[in-house]
């Protein structure tokens, strides 16, 4: 009988320099069955269990919605519950909602250009998130496959603002993995492991990260913030961009890097918006598919496209809910389902992936692709996409996805000013 995952496998071997440029652009705080709810082909529903055992039908929530689902390591053991994925009514909201605020889907109108990206390539709707935590150690795995067993946000300090990595001021710290979950040591969140870029400069391949200028939200995502030889050393100034639409200009220019990770802004992430003292915020922050969409749209009409894969990837699930208990590989996770979507003129067209992925998968992939020798962290249990992709097929013409947002180009809008307080 044909074991048609090892053909798949064997079909998929890259040719030799025929993908230079891996782009991964890392948003906010979805679920699968959230932002993808109703996907053809893929795995999800319309409703969920209560920690009672009751059934509740999922609701339409704006990705404007100025309401924050708690995500924290605690709430993932809890939501979790030992794989009955059942105790997401037993989640906190800020502004306080009721507990079945969770169990929601955001309504397709608003998501055209994911869901157009995502029918016209590929979607995987199997991707898990390394670890069972928010987005400190989410964006860690995915530059290098750990977290320095960290497993919660850093604490905010008495101004209650939140910091992330070297640059937070003293008495910040973060909690490392304990016998019942976020409850070991505090350390400074400043970490020294191996990255991937540390491996791409071992072997003089460029890279950068793009990220958001300090004054916005955004600026926390900045994973490599947190790695101690990269923030104090020389990549800092000379891969580590501001601001993280840089991207476009790069793209256009055609002086892109061999490896990019892209982070938003707070009003482009996917992140909810949430409320402050009691207030609410109105600010606009459902702009992601549009973000998305012009990086996209930059690298199909730019000379890199046939040379280039687009992975975009949800750094955790934000507290949505999400039917599918995530495989426990380790004591930090899998953590839950996030949406992925393989974009490049050799991702399979119209594909739906339901092949088991994590974070480690993007960073295998990467490795092979520019051959470099694994990190040994998560990529050495990952597949790496060889499903996602049939690089037999010829590149075709890209065609654009709109992003507009009433009349105005998305990169022509003026920055919001969010106060920072949740991630």
């Amino acid at each position: 009988m044909i074991d048609v995952l090892a053909l798949a496998l064997q079909l998929a071997v890259v040719p030799v320099h025929l993908i230079q440029h891996v782009v991964i652009v890392i948003q906010e705080n979805r679920s699968v069955d959230n932002l993808f709810n109703g996907f053809p082909g893929a795995d999800t529903v319309q409703s969920g269990k209560r920690h009672d055992g009751s059934i509740v039908r999922l609701h339409p929530v704006s990705l404007n919605d100025p309401v924050d689902v708690d995500h924290a390591r605690q709430t993932f053991l809890n939501s979790y519950d030992g794989g009955k994925m059942d105790g997401f009514d037993t989640i906190g909201t800020l502004p306080k909602r009721n507990g079945d605020y969770p169990y929601a889907f955001v309504p397709r109108s608003e998501t055209v250009p994911y869901w157009t990206l995502a029918r016209t390539f590929t979607f995987a709707d199997e991707t898990f998130e390394s670890v069972g935590g928010p987005s400190f150690p989410a964006h860690q795995y995915l530059i290098s496959g750990e977290s320095g067993t960290a497993v919660d946000n850093p604490n905010r300090t008495a101004s209650d603002v939140f910091w992330w990595g070297c640059d937070s001021p003293k008495g910040v710290t973060v909690a490392l993995l304990g016998p019942h979950g976020a409850d070991g040591r505090r350390v400074f969140p400043c970490f020294n492991y191996p990255t991937l870029a540390d491996l791409l400069d071992q072997h003089s391949i460029s890279w950068r990260s793009y990220a958001p200028t300090s004054d916005d939200l955004g600026s926390i995502w900045s994973a490599f913030d947190a790695i101690k030889h990269i923030r104090y050393g020389s990549d800092w100034d000379r891969n580590v961009v501001t601001p993280q639409t840089r991207v476009l200009t790069d793209i256009a220019a055609g002086t892109l890097p061999a490896v990019s990770w892209v982070t938003p802004d707070f009003r482009s992430s996917d992140h909810s918006q949430y409320g402050i003292g009691g207030r609410e915020l109105v600010a606009r922050t459902d702009l992601g598919p549009q973000w998305v969409a012009s990086i996209a749209n930059a690298l199909g009409h730019s000379d890199a496209w046939k040379t280039t894969v687009l992975i975009v990837v949800w750094d955790d699930w934000g507290g949505w809910y999400d039917h599918v208990p995530p495989p426990q590989l380790d004591a930090m996770g899998l953590g839950m389902r996030v949406p992925m979507m393989i974009i490049s003129p050799y991702a399979r067209r119209g594909y739906v992936s339901h092949h088991r992925h994590e974070f480690g998968s993007i960073l295998k992939f990467t490795e092979e692709i520019f051959g470099l020798p694994e990190i040994g962290t998560t990529d050495r249990r990952s597949d790496d996409l060889s499903d996602c992709f049939d690089f037999s097929q010829a590149p075709g013409p890209y065609v654009a996805v709109p992003t507009e947002v009433n009349g105005s180009d998305l990169i022509a809008m003026p920055p919001s000013n969010i106060p920072p307080d949740a991630y």
